[in-house]
């Protein structure tokens, strides 16, 4: 079968929204990226503390209008318990893996998202993806890929102290990852999107208070607290709430897998600051896995013309079925009066 694009959906508002979005979404990636790297290189290692102010920014913004409003609650308290469960966890995991293995490896593996999220939407969501949309998720890791040999030929990879566990730690967070965003747009889908933050946010705040006083209460003690200090954890709540609002958008209108592409660029966006803020030398393969993965998004945000004239065709078919039906309605009843 003869495949063709027709190039007019690129000019829909939901593509573009999607496509714009996601890169936001990759930039504050990056920007959390940044404020840990610049918290650890202070000796502050404390990841669930950071992500606690961010949820409680979301229980009083998003709670405060839930509470305004005070809708009935479409989905049940323990869905969101379990997604707020799984989130915490996957950016505890991800980020304790730093301390163990290499950004390269990292960056790889982060890669695993991928597949786990197209099996769970097909699977859970009935998502169904065409070859192009597979095209363009092979051309994104391609991308992803790139990097990482790019890494390599610059010689800046760091062996880890306990390289195994590190990777083991990105791929049980990058699963878990997968996950939690399949479950939020099957409920941003389902449900409020208001009642998804706020109970984010609430489940979130708590588990992450419950892992603080495990893992991290003692590293937090031993902070001498300053504005230095002070303003990361603040930019760094920020970002998190800017994320979690932005979120159910793109998940709504373009889906999980969309928004998992779109975040493999949050390195190559870190590149790009690393060369215009901080005035670094980057490897000249970055540029080309940047445009890579930005060609394999686009690609797989476009509709393939035969699968829209499969569902006009669709559409039709159903249209002649309903008008035949309404006739022999009709039809069956005219005879029944004429006999009455």
């Amino acid at each position: 079968m003869v495949m063709s694009f027709n190039f007019k959906e690129m000019n829909k508002k939901k593509t573009l929204i999607g496509l714009g979005l996601g890169q936001i979404l990759s930039l504050l990636c990056t920007s959390n990226a940044f404020t840990s790297s610049e918290l650890a290189r202070k000796g502050i290692n404390v990841p669930t503390s950071q992500s606690f102010l961010g949820y409680m920014l979301l229980v009083i913004v998003y709670g405060g209008i839930m509470l305004y409003r005070r809708p009935t609650i479409k989905a049940k308290w323990y869905h969101y318990l379990l997604l707020a469960l799984v989130e915490v966890e996957a950016n505890f995991l991800v980020v304790k893996a730093n301390q163990y293995t290499s950004l390269t490896s990292i960056m790889l593996l982060d890669c695993w998202a991928i597949p786990c999220v197209l099996v769970l939407t097909w699977l859970f969501l009935k998502t169904k993806y065409r070859l192009m949309k597979i095209i363009g998720v092979v051309i994104c890791i391609i991308g992803v890929v790139m990097v990482v040999f790019s890494d390599v030929h610059a010689g800046s990879q760091a062996g880890g102290s306990n390289p195994i566990k590190g990777d083991f730690l990105v791929l049980a967070g990058t699963t878990l990852y997968a996950i939690s965003n399949t479950s939020e747009e099957f409920l941003v889908k389902n449900a409020d999107t208001v009642e998804l933050l706020t109970f984010l946010g609430f489940f979130g705040a708590i588990i992450s208070v419950i892992q603080i006083v495990i893992f991290e209460q003692g590293e937090l003690k031993a902070i001498h607290w300053s504005a230095d200090i002070v303003f990361p954890f603040l930019r760094f709540a920020c970002t998190v709430f800017l994320f979690c609002t932005l979120l159910p958008v793109v998940l709504k209108t373009n889906g999980t897998a969309m928004f998992t592409l779109s975040l493999l660029t949050s390195d190559m966006w870190a590149v790009l600051i690393r060369i215009f803020a901080y005035h670094e030398k980057v490897d000249w393969l970055y540029y080309l896995a940047f445009a890579t993965t930005a060609i394999g998004l686009i690609i797989y945000s476009m509709k393939e013309k035969d699968e829209e004239e499969q569902r006009k065709l669709f559409d039709e078919e159903d249209g002649e079925s309903e008008t035949l039906g309404q006739s022999l309605i009709v039809a069956s009843t005219g005879t029944l009066t004429k006999g009455f």
